[in-house]
């Protein structure tokens, strides 16, 4: 899953090479992080945050497949600075 996530978003973004994305399994539910560029991530996030909620949906699908419980969570620098949090 971290790969489809990976190619979405760096499709998406400008500025490619400064997409990080990262892997947590926990007991029940598998945590894929995304951090981007500054400047890139109004682009992942979208209006309302329709492009991450459609990310969330597509690897929802693609995991229900499989299986298994995923969650997406979009990483801004300016909000993980602050407070720690996610979009």
């Amino acid at each position: 899953m971290k790969e489809l996530v990976e190619y979405i978003v760096r499709n998406l973004v400008d500025n490619p090479e400064a997409v990080s994305v990262k892997e947590t399994q926990g007991d029940s539910v598998t945590i894929i992080e995304v951090r981007t560029a500054p400047e890139d991530a109004g682009k992942v996030i979208g209006r309302e945050g329709r492009i991450a909620n459609s990310i969330r949906t597509i690897v929802k699908a693609a995991a229900a497949k499989q299986q298994k419980k995923i969650t997406v969570e979009i990483l801004t620098e300016d909000r993980e600075n602050k407070q720690g949090g996610a979009f």
